[in-house]
């Protein structure tokens, strides 16, 4: 095994690689594929409701309840399974289990239908749950293998090499369900002759499966470079688990004497909470409250509004970077969580398809920049410690819990009231008191 020195080019790049590898989950199955897809299942119904858990959910509903579910899930598991890779000294094993996971489930998402939805909803709880299971390793590393100094470049450059890398898997799949004839895909045709599925749709389903590999194939560098972890020699028994939590509870206390990390981790709680929610639900709602005039025209409008999110999130996550060497990442924090809060507003209002390219615009402008700050100030305002794992798992928590909250309230809202604007507005609270809270956070370490 490959063993480079702490703020190596290789290193760096190898952890970074990682981004690059997994990042096509979350625009093509998470952002926008999928979602594009899943739509296309209820098209022809006029209430778009399914049957699932012997209870009849509004379709957007639904997938945000699943959703709400796995988040809940990780952050119930993570802090126990951060703590077991800490001591046996195998995060990266861990990190191969929920990124093979996540490709699985990926890859199942071929066999999506609403006939089957319980099985559909698995494998979609599968691709989610191992991006963000396999995120709680991956982003422990980052104090492990960069000095502070570093920290922030190469983790802006880490979101930077995911978005290059996803858009152009993204397009590819894109090519495959604008122009199905080209790769040889056709219609889903019964016997009878009646079209079951178009050729497009059959295209999404390709993409799936090769999500799945891309994410498995391009990983493996990453492996192949990054260490086991910070210790090791230790044997699994049955008093590790208890020894995680213990150890989960021991930086609890730790965190309690650390004013400056507590309210930071509290304010990010909170606009994290808002931030992935949106990310989340961005193209439902596109689909859903945007007057497109017909189904072609909604496809290609979400496409064009997919790509220009994720080709100006690289420019936001520079500029952000740039900006917080100059202003301070506090400060940018504050800022950035000002232009959340004015998106909220103008979604609320926003009807035809121009205003909605126009908050793709923004969206891609501040999403890359406040996830990639968000990490290295954390990290950047850990102590020193080896147990980095167990405190990037108070993170991944922290962002988990916010996640199941923000979506919990987002579909409640939404099958409530049966529209997404009122839930969407509801946002703007947790980026105000986000914004609150990120004043309160002190600008230097106690002494």
């Amino acid at each position: 095994m490959i063993k480079l020195e702490k703020g190596s080019k290789k290193l760096l790049n190898a952890w970074a690689f990682y981004d690059w590898a997994n990042s096509v989950y979350t625009l093509t199955i998470a952002s926008s594929i999928f979602p594009i897809f899943y739509s296309a299942l209820f098209l022809g119904q006029a209430e778009k409701t399914v049957s699932a858990f012997g209870m009849d959910f509004k379709s957007t509903a639904l997938i945000t309840y699943v959703t709400a579910f796995t988040f809940g899930v990780v952050a119930i598991s993570s802090p126990i399974l951060s703590g077991i890779a800490d001591y046996v000294g195998n995060k990266k094993n861990f990190m191969k289990f929920f990124c093979y996971v996540g490709s699985a489930g990926c890859v199942g998402l071929y066999w999506f239908s609403l006939d089957s939805i319980h099985l559909s909803l698995l494998f979609y709880f599968m691709g989610l749950i191992g991006y963000w299971g396999s995120l709680v390793f991956y982003n422990s590393y980052l104090p492990d293998i960069a000095f502070p100094e570093q920290q922030d470049r190469i983790s802006a450059k880490g979101f930077s090499m995911g978005y290059f890398g996803s858009v152009i898997l993204l397009v590819i799949n894109l090519a495959m369900v604008m122009f199905p004839h080209v790769f040889y895909i056709s219609d889903h045709i019964a016997e009878n002759g009646e079209v079951i599925e178009t050729a497009a749709q059959v295209g999404m389903r390709y993409s799936f499966i090769m999500v799945g590999l891309w994410w498995i194939l391009f990983s493996q560098y990453s492996f192949y470079i990054l260490p086991d972890g910070v210790s090791s020699g230790h044997k699994v028994t049955k008093d590790v688990v208890f020894n995680g939590l213990r150890e989960l509870k021991q930086v609890w206390i730790q965190l309690k004497q650390n004013l400056r990390l507590k309210r930071y981790l509290v304010a990010f709680f909170v606009f994290s909470m808002a931030v992935q929610t949106i990310m989340l639900v961005a193209v439902y709602f596109g689909e859903e409250e945007i007057a497109w005039g017909g189904d072609d025209a909604k496809t290609f409008g979400l496409i064009v509004s997919i790509l220009i999110i994720q080709l100006v999130a690289i420019l936001g996550a520079y500029l952000t970077s740039r900006a917080s060497s100059k202003f301070g990442n506090v400060n940018t924090l504050i800022v950035i969580n000002f232009f959340w809060m004015g998106l909220c507003l103008y979604a609320y209002f926003m009807e035809t398809p121009l205003q909605f390219y126009i908050a793709a615009g923004f969206v891609g402008l501040v999403m890359g920049g406040v996830q990639s700050l968000a990490r290295s100030t954390y990290s950047k305002f850990l102590p020193e410690t080896e147990d980095t794992t167990s405190y990037f798992s108070f993170y991944d928590v922290a962002e988990k819990i916010g996640i199941v909250i923000g979506m919990g309230i987002f579909a409640t809202i939404d099958q409530i009231t049966g529209s997404m604007r009122n839930a969407i507005l509801f946002l703007v609270i947790f980026f105000l008191a986000g914004i609150l809270l990120l004043f309160r956070v002190p600008k230097y370490a106690e002494k």
